[in-house]
């Protein structure tokens, strides 16, 4: 039986969010005294707070939403690949790892996962690495970081590499408890019409060495 690692940040009232953006909120609209059935609760949220995808609509007004994206790329195989050795992440960094049998990259970086905390400096994800992922096959990147790009990007270079290049993004991972590896992974977001973006429930279940 399949032992799931949660790699979600939970949703919580005191959660960080993007500065100027709609922080998460959790309330009960309604009590089982009041009701004398159930409980019922409301929340309001940005799609970019917490562990999320993007749609290329976030950064191209004539991209696809989130209801229009294969939801393949956010099932499957996946490697996680620690390079929190370094502050600049680049092709050739990424190099060093074996792309064998990998369509799915997840990274797991220098900045320690701290879902109350939004950091105001985090490593760089230099764009040249979107070309790299395309030539070694691969359609998701994943990020244990609010944003592919700095938080002060206006420009969004390497949101747009990646998107120029096929590749989808997934941000805001909790990966500080996984080790490298190969592991199954699914990250699906929700089917919100015309959404720029979506929450995700993050999961990885191990995969054995001789069943990569």
């Amino acid at each position: 039986m399949t032992k799931w690692i949660d790699i979600s940040q939970p949703l919580t009232n005191d959660m960080a969010h993007w500065p100027g953006d709609t922080p998460f909120s959790f309330s009960l609209t309604y009590t089982k005294e009041k009701t004398g059935s159930v409980n019922i609760g409301q929340m309001t949220t940005s799609l970019h707070t917490g562990t999320h995808i993007d749609a290329p609509f976030h950064y191209d007004s004539s991209g696809r939403t989130v209801d229009q994206l294969d939801l393949d790329h956010y099932i499957g195989k996946a490697f996680v690949a620690d390079v929190s050795h370094t502050e600049k992440i680049t092709a050739a960094v990424l190099q060093k790892f074996n792309w064998d049998n990998v369509t799915r990259i997840l990274l797991r970086t220098a900045l320690p996962n701290n879902p109350k905390y939004f950091p105001e400096k985090m490593p760089f994800l230099d764009p040249d690495i979107a070309p790299f992922l395309k030539e070694k096959g691969v359609t998701l990147l994943g990020v244990d970081m609010p944003s592919v790009d700095p938080p002060d990007s206006k420009t969004l270079n390497t949101h747009h590499a990646l998107y120029e290049h096929g590749i989808h993004i997934l941000e805001n991972l909790m990966l500080d408890h996984v080790k490298e590896g190969y592991y199954d992974l699914i990250a699906l977001p929700l089917a919100i019409t015309g959404a720029d973006g979506s929450p995700v429930r993050a999961v990885l279940g191990p995969i054995l060495e001789g069943e990569i």
